[in-house]
């Protein structure tokens, strides 16, 4: 008898989770629960101007967004303010998982990726600008033009002196070598850091800033690439392409992948020193 009413309380016990299944809402009753809620509305001030409107002047515009209808994130707001409010409303967007960079933008005053900035203190306005100190095309996109420009300048490409047979074989590296790379490939060139950067507010048509100068950087320290000593003589060709930073980091302190921009540039400059005094003592 003890054994037989051990198994019903056992029987019991592995019953409890499908009955608790059983009485879980369904989606349906979740949904009326979510629509008899109090709403909890959040004001968003959008930076707004349209070239193609004849005297229209930069503005901001308020929109009122209910958070127990919407997403966490700031560009869910976005989204559902073009989506339900007003269409006219232009910004960037693609992946919405923080990886391609397109919805940067300047929200609260801080340079990130919309779609991985959490919407938070109900009790304010978020105000939301393109990214600073760039052109903008249209409210909150910016042109990236120059920035692309100054990109390809740098040839982000692996680049060989002997004669290349694509797809032949693999370039191999060891463990060591690829761990250099870590903290660099990573980033998305969202633009956040350079338009955070001082410098590159006022010398951006010579300085490559730092987005840029964190990817030379990457492809200058690649072992299987054979271009170090031309690519760090680039950087040296004036006194403006790295040695404008002034190490203010506002590049490291606003990067929504965490990266170190900062740091990639001083060791950019480092490179270019150590070549400086080669070349001094050869000519010597």
């Amino acid at each position: 008898m003890a054994a037989l009413s051990g198994l019903r309380s056992f029987r019991a016990l592995q019953m409890r989770p499908v009955l608790a299944l059983m009485k879980m809402p369904t989606r349906d009753a979740s949904a009326a629960a979510a629509t008899s809620q109090e709403p909890r509305y959040k004001t968003f001030s959008v930076y707004r101007w349209d070239p193609d409107k004849a005297g229209d002047k930069p503005r901001m515009q308020e929109f009122k967004v209910d958070l127990n209808d919407c997403g966490p994130m700031v560009l869910d707001a976005l989204i559902k303010i073009k989506n339900e409010v007003d269409p006219t409303l232009t910004f960037r967007r693609s992946c919405r998982e923080g990886i391609c960079g397109s919805c940067a933008m300047n929200i609260g005053g801080k340079n990130t990726l919309a779609c991985i900035c959490r919407i938070e203190d109900l009790n304010k306005p978020t105000k939301i600008y393109p990214l600073p100190h760039m052109y903008v095309v249209k409210d909150l996109v910016p042109d990236m033009a120059h920035f692309y420009e100054q990109y390809r300048s740098i040839e982000p490409y692996l680049k060989k002196k002997e004669q290349v047979e694509y797809g032949k074989e693999q370039y191999l590296q060891s463990i060591d070598d690829r761990k250099k790379l870590d903290g660099l490939y990573e980033c998305i060139l969202c633009a956040c850091c350079s338009t955070s950067c001082p410098s590159y507010w006022w010398n951006a048509d010579k300085y490559l800033g730092p987005a840029v100068l964190m990817q030379a950087y990457r492809w200058m320290i690649d072992s299987r690439d054979d271009f170090t000593a031309e690519r760090v003589a680039f950087m040296d060709t004036d006194e403006y392409k790295v040695f404008r930073c002034h190490t203010i980091m506002n590049c490291t302190l606003t990067c929504p992948k965490g990266l170190n921009p900062g740091l990639a540039i001083a060791e950019i400059k480092k490179m270019v020193a150590m070549q400086r005094n080669k070349k001094a003592a050869a000519a010597v």
